[in-house]
């Protein structure tokens, strides 16, 4: 059985879940990445250091994708979704209330794990419950949640922090625990999981389920080890360039980040939509090559108008190639596995490239400019070799645009 061939109340309401879904996560994620300086001065450190905070949400989201992805696969998608977002919303909670770095780095641990399961989950439900035409564009909105994530929380940095501190801002990040009512309410379950599945007994087993795929689970983990290193290397240390580097107010930064969001948004839509027609791979190909275009502007801009203009531009083209993503994998999954092929092999690839923020950290101290970290070249040089590698990877890969899902 597949996904009606036409659009229904249902169907809608799915892919506002698993957007809202993503969304939501990815504003509590980045919420620390506006706030790395302060939870420096904090806990007594320096902010190499707390970037192991985020280090450690990136390699325990692999856990998270595998545990809530078989749970979604034999017990349904929707009692997954719902249990992956009250979790990543009570250690968001919990971080606020962090004494010191160590309890800091464990909860955002967790954090990982409760985060690495919503994607694999949100993705899977959606696609096997629109249109096969539509999922190029689903896929779009879908990774869309990810930088509409990263404004609101841009937003509630430049609106809220000045007021009620780091710790505040965490306390506000538990509010995604409200979306489960929604997806109680209004979500139900994927048609073509319940078509292949009466009961826990007719699950099928992880071996079976990868037999004769291990060369493509391979090249799925490399791809995302390129897509995550692609996207966590030109965001998570963003921010800090153009406070410490560039010496801008949180509200200067909130206001940037504000306008390369929407530039993400945008790029994720437009690409997803353009993957239908140019095919898979070669969405991903363009939008990474013409990133290199904006690479230097992105990185060596001086003026808060010129850095934003940049960054829109970078960050409609990391996110237009990352648009194609969610369909792209879950076509590529094979039959059974769905919820949680494209998740583990989407956080492995977080895995590997978990050091990514301490790895830039330490190349800016270790070639400092006028005496101090320089970002500008650490992004620089992860960003640009990372997009070089994505070409390649992607045009040498398999694509299976339009496959039929079935129970």
């Amino acid at each position: 059985m597949t996904a009606s061939e036409n659009w229904t109340t249902e169907s809608r309401s799915v892919v506002i879940a698993s957007f809202l879904g993503w969304t939501l996560d990815a504003f509590d994620f980045f919420l620390v990445v506006f706030v790395l300086s302060r939870l420096a001065d904090d806990f007594r450190t320096d902010i190499t250091a707390v970037t192991l905070g985020i280090s450690a949400t990136l390699a325990m989201r692999p856990v998270g994708a595998f545990l809530f992805g078989r749970f979604g696969d034999r017990y349904g998608r929707r009692p997954a979704l719902m249990a992956s977002i009250l979790l990543y919303s009570a250690m968001e909670l919990a971080t606020a209330a962090a004494p010191s770095l160590g309890v800091f780095i464990v909860l955002r641990a967790l954090y990982g794990v409760a985060m690495g399961g919503e994607w694999g989950i949100g993705a899977s439900l959606a696609f096997e419950s629109v249109p096969v035409r539509s999922r190029g564009l689903v896929s779009g909105i879908l990774q869309a949640g990810y930088p509409c994530g990263y404004l609101l929380a841009s937003v509630a940095f430049g609106l809220l922090f000045d007021r009620i501190g780091w710790r505040g801002l965490f306390v506000v990040g538990a509010a995604p625990a409200l979306l489960v009512l929604y997806i109680f309410s209004k979500v139900p379950e994927s048609r073509t999981w319940k078509a292949g599945h009466t009961g826990p007994a007719q699950h099928r087993s992880l071996l079976a389920g990868l037999r004769g795929q291990g060369m493509l689970a391979l090249y799925a983990i490399a791809l995302m080890t390129c897509f995550n290193s692609f996207s966590h290397g030109t965001q998570d240390l963003y921010p800090t360039l153009l406070g410490q580097q560039r010496g801008f107010s949180p509200g200067t930064i909130s206001a940037i980040a504000v306008v390369y969001n929407i530039g993400a948004i945008v790029g994720g839509m437009v690409f997803g939509l353009l993957s239908g027609r140019l095919g898979r791979r070669r969405a991903i190909a363009l939008a990474a090559a013409l990133s290199l275009v904006a690479l230097p502007f992105w990185a060596y801009s001086t003026t808060a108008v010129s850095l934003a203009i940049a960054a829109f531009a970078m960050q409609f083209m990391v996110q237009g190639a990352w648009g194609v993503v969610p369909v792209h994998l879950n076509e590529l999954s094979p039959e059974g596995m769905r919820a949680t092929f494209p998740g583990v092999v989407y956080q492995l690839g977080n895995l590997l490239t978990s050091f990514n923020g301490t790895l830039q950290a330490a190349i800016a101290a270790a070639y400092p400019s006028h005496g101090h970290p320089d970002y500008a070249f650490s992004l620089t040089v992860v960003a640009g070799v990372v997009a070089v590698a994505l070409v390649l990877l992607v045009l040498l890969g398999p694509e299976r645009r339009g496959v039929r899902f079935t129970a």
